[in-house]
């Protein structure tokens, strides 16, 4: 599932800031929270992803999903976009 993240290169955004972006502009086709993430910010892009129809790939952790979209830090939240 994480694979998918991999080679997207260019379809995808990484942190909470550009994927409520992402929602708010409609480009998002799956989105990605990683478990230990602070509840306060992957809560309501759980929300939009609901309301959106969006489905929701949970991560273990921030450090998993920060290496797989291929950054040195961990990240709380991706999307692949349309």
């Amino acid at each position: 599932m994480l694979t998918e993240l991999n080679t997207a290169s260019a379809n995808k955004v990484v942190g909470a800031k550009q994927v409520r972006r992402a929602f708010q502009d409609g480009r998002v086709e799956k989105l990605f929270l990683a478990h230990d993430a602070d509840h306060r910010v992957t809560q309501p892009l759980g929300k939009l992803a609901e309301e959106a129809g969006v489905p929701v790939i949970t991560v273990p952790s921030m450090k998993e999903l920060g290496t797989a979209c291929g950054i040195a830090v961990g990240s709380a939240a991706a999307a692949l976009l349309k």
